[in-house]
């Protein structure tokens, strides 16, 4: 494997998971919310078209699944994929990281 082969795929994976909203998104999913409405209500900021346009990018990439299911009325839900379990410890080390060294926006010095 060269180089030029890791720099394609590491920089291809942060583009998919540094994608406004991607993050957030997939947070929310970890911590066990499926619904649409739900995941809105649960990042503070998205609005519709953002959110969509996500659900769709994740889903693409293969982190995501959308489950209709055959209730009434029709009900839609998102759940990781495995591929999308297997980055849960990578985002939380990433929350860890955060946590430690980057600060709040109202705790930065003026």
């Amino acid at each position: 494997m060269s180089i030029d082969s890791v720099c394609v795929r590491f920089h291809t994976a942060l583009e998919l998971i540094g994608a406004r909203w991607s993050g957030a998104v997939l947070q929310v999913i970890f911590k066990g919310a499926h619904r649409y409405a739900a995941l809105k209500a649960a990042i503070p900021g998205v609005n519709d078209t953002m959110l969509a346009r996500r659900l769709r990018e994740l889903e693409a990439a293969g982190l995501i699944e959308r489950r209709v299911l055959a209730t009434s009325p029709v009900r839609v839900e998102y759940h990781l994929t495995e591929m999308g379990q297997e980055l849960r410890p990578v985002i939380d080390e990433l929350v860890v990281w955060a946590h430690k060294w980057i600060p709040l926006p109202e705790e930065k010095a003026s």
